[in-house]
C-alpha cells in the first residue's frame, strides 16, 4: 500500500530518532511536586487536634436569603424612623427666622416648576390681590429650588380668594397646588418629609395613589374614580356590542361576502333568463305575425272565389 506513495509522503511514515533518556534524578521538579524532603504521613497524627464532639456546641443555622433581605429592610426602617423622630423634634416652624409675615395671610404654593421665578409667581398671584412678600424655598446644600414657595397677601380676603380659585392653575406648564400655611397655624402639623402632609399621591401602590391636580379631597377624588370606572365599563360594553354585531353580520347570509357573490350570480342568471325570454317572445311574435298574414291571404282568396261565383 505504502509502496505506491510518492517519496514526499513516505517520509511522513518513517520513524524518527529515539528520545534521549534522562535519569529521574536529573529531572527538574514539577510545579505541583513537593520541594522539601519531609516524609509523607496520613491524617492520624492530626486527630488529636480535632474538637471533642461531646463538648462542641451545635452549629448555628445560617439565615436564608429572604431572611437577610427582611432583616436589612427592618434595620433600614428603624434608621429612617429614628432620623424622622429626631427631625420632628428639631422642626419648629414658628421659630424659623425666614418665616416672616402674618401666617393667616400666607399661602403655600406647591408643585412649582423648577424654572418658575419669583416674578412669574408674583404676576400669577397678583390677580387675586396685593402681594406683600414671596419666599421661594431652595435646597441648602445644592442651592436648587425645592418646587414650592410661600406667598403673603396684603389682606386675608385676597388670600382666601387665591386659595379658592388658584388651586390647580398652570404656571410654566405645571399645575400647582394651593393650601394654607399649616406649619405656623396648626400645632400638630408636620410636612410630608416628616411623615405628615395631605394629598393622595403617596397612599400606597400605583392603584391606590391619586394622580390628580390640586388639593386632595377624598370624596371628590373617589367620585371621580367611580366616574372613570363607569366610563371604562361603558366603553368595554360598547366594544363588546360592536364585536357581537360584527359576528352576527358575518353569520348573516344576506350580509356575508359569500352571500353577496351568490346573490350577484343569481341576479346575473335572472338577467340572462329574462333576456332569453325576451328573445323567445320576439321570435314568437314574428311567427304570430306570419300566421296572421297567412290567414289574411287565405281570407282574401276566399273572398275572391265568392266574387267569381257571384259573377257566374
Amino acid at each position: 500500500m505504502t509502496s505506491s506513495l510518492p517519496h514526499y509522503l513516505l517520509r511522513l511514515f518513517q520513524p524518527g530518532p529515539p528520545l534521549e533518556h534522562v535519569p529521574q534524578t536529573e529531572l527538574p521538579p514539577a510545579k505541583h511536586e513537593r520541594k522539601f524532603a519531609a516524609p509523607l504521613t496520613g491524617v492520624a497524627s492530626y486527630c488529636s487536634l480535632f474538637e471533642d464532639a461531646t463538648n462542641t456546641a451545635p452549629a448555628k443555622p445560617q439565615p436564608s436569603r429572604e431572611e437577610i433581605r427582611k432583616a436589612k429592610k427592618t434595620a433600614k426602617e428603624e434608621r429612617n424612623k429614628q432620623r424622622i423622630d429626631s427631625a420632628k423634634e428639631a422642626w419648629k416652624p414658628k421659630e424659623n427666622p425666614a418665616a416672616l409675615g402674618d401666617a393667616y395671610k400666607t399661602l403655600f404654593i406647591g408643585r412649582l416648576s423648577y424654572e418658575t421665578t419669583e416674578q412669574t409667581l408674583r404676576e400669577a398671584m397678583e390677580k387675586y390681590g396685593q402681594v406683600n412678600n414671596i419666599v421661594m424655598v431652595f435646597d441648602q446644600e445644592s442651592g436648587k429650588p425645592r418646587g414650592y414657595a410661600f406667598v403673603e397677601f396684603e389682606h386675608e380676603r385676597d388670600m382666601r380668594a387665591a386659595y379658592q380659585y388658584a388651586d390647580a392653575m398652570k404656571i410654566d406648564g405645571k399645575r400647582i397646588v394651593v393650601d394654607f400655611e399649616r406649619g405656623r397655624t396648626v400645632d400638630s402639623w408636620h410636612p410630608r418629609r416628616l411623615g405628615g402632609g395631605l394629598g393622595g399621591t403617596r397612599l400606597g401602590g400605583p392603584k391606590e395613589n391619586i394622580k390628580a391636580s390640586g388639593r386632595f379631597d377624598p370624596e371628590k377624588h373617589r367620585e371621580r374614580e367611580r366616574e372613570r370606572q363607569r366610563e371604562r365599563e361603558r366603553q368595554e360594553n360598547d366594544s363588546r356590542g360592536d364585536d357581537r354585531r360584527d359576528s352576527r353580520r358575518d353569520r348573516d347570509p344576506y350580509t356575508s361576502s359569500g352571500s353577496r357573490r351568490r346573490r350577484s350570480r343569481s341576479r346575473s342568471r335572472d338577467r340572462r333568463d329574462s333576456h332569453r325570454d325576451r328573445r323567445d317572445g320576439d321570435r314568437g311574435g314574428k311567427s304570430d305575425r306570419g300566421d296572421r298574414s297567412g290567414r289574411s291571404d287565405r281570407d282574401r282568396s276566399d273572398r275572391g272565389d265568392r266574387g267569381d261565383r257571384g259573377d257566374r
